[in-house]
């Protein structure tokens, strides 16, 4: 059931940052660290501390692990029914602690997962919710959040903010934020809770679980990443494309344009309707630069660009820029890399 809203809060009964932890039997989701990264930092401009909430059944140690990221509190709901993630159980046991809590700030993955949990919660709470957030930031003025995410179809980037009601609550694109640093000193603390769960409450009951085949595609944690775009006209073009990756011992990316033409399959996409990517090496080859696909590489740490186009708006945030032939410059570097290597191996 959804709550009323209410705008006639007391904003000074909110405190501190929570992150809304995922894991998957037992092992934490990648974008929970990045959470806490993100989290730590907004929590040092308040002067408030950070909490952890995780859910699951027998996964203790994977929940104190946790504290090893900088965090003050890990809540740890632990029952039997919440071994798998089932919508009902979850987002209503999540949402009375947080209802106990009252935090000023709550962040969720933009996953499968919270992305089903994020609005769920929001509802419970008669709150508002940003949705796939790419920048968060502390308002210095009166430490709103400030929840920018892209909009009008990744034409412009939009801010938001949630002035009267807490708490602010925004799910954020997994692999756009830094990861929080592990450390041996732990000084947090892990608080073990056991929700009370009515099996009457649940509408959909979890079957079966079948695991998808390992593609062996990594995207989100790849050092180097080659891409292609529209610019390489035709589904060969990618041969290329993937020819230079296996020298870099890298992965093979694409733009929206190309995976709509069919020429590489959608899970290699990048952008903001793709996978969010910051590899050390980010090598754009035939792709012009639209800001929907600028949103999902731009930090990554050095960016090289190829186009024949010398006014692609890629060329306005690249590192190293190659004004040319995609075929030719892409044959150049392969036909350098490979006699390098083989001078290498002679000596």
């Amino acid at each position: 059931m959804r709550a009323k809203v209410n705008q006639n809060i007391n904003l000074n009964e909110y405190n501190g940052v929570f992150v809304i932890g995922e894991q998957f039997e037992g092992k934490i989701h990648p974008v929970t660290i990045e959470l806490i990264g993100e989290g730590k930092k907004l929590a040092k401009q308040l002067k408030k501390e950070i909490s952890v909430i995780i859910a699951g059944n027998n996964i203790e140690k994977s929940a104190q692990n946790l504290l090893n990221y900088g965090v003050n509190k890990v809540y740890y709901l632990e029952h039997i029914l919440l071994t798998d993630y089932i919508t009902d159980f979850y987002a209503n046991s999540i949402a009375e602690l947080l209802k106990e809590k009252k935090p000023e700030i709550v962040l969720i993955g933009a996953t499968s997962i919270g992305r089903d949990l994020g609005p769920r919660l929001s509802a419970k709470l008669g709150t508002g919710l940003t949705a796939d957030c790419t920048k968060l930031e502390i308002d210095e003025k009166d430490n709103k959040l400030l929840q920018t995410r892209p909009a009008f179809g990744g034409n412009l980037m939009a801010t938001i903010i949630c002035p009267k009601n807490r708490p602010q609550m925004s799910t954020v694109r997994p692999g756009v934020m830094e990861k929080a640093k592990y450390q041996e000193v732990i000084e947090g603390q892990l608080e073990k809770i056991t929700p009370i769960i009515d099996k009457k409450e649940i509408r959909v009951n979890l079957l079966k679980k079948e695991k998808q085949e390992n593609t062996k595609l990594n995207l989100a944690d790849a050092k180097i990443i080659v891409a292609g775009g529209r610019g390489l006209k035709e589904k060969k073009g990618f041969e290329l494309i993937e020819k230079l990756a296996r020298c870099l011992n890298g992965e093979v990316g694409a733009s929206r344009a190309a995976v709509d033409a069919g020429w590489i399959n959608y899970t290699h996409q990048v952008g903001q309707t793709g996978t969010t990517v910051h590899p050390d090496l980010y090598i754009a080859c035939g792709i012009s630069g639209a800001i929907q696909h600028l949103a999902g590489m731009q930090e990554s740490k050095y960016i090289v660009a190829i186009n024949k186009d010398p006014n692609a708006p890629i060329f306005k945030i690249c590192d190293f820029g190659i004004v040319g032939d995609v075929y030719e410059v892409l044959s150049t570097i392969i036909k350098t890399i490979e006699e390098k290597k083989k001078g290498e191996e002679l000596q």
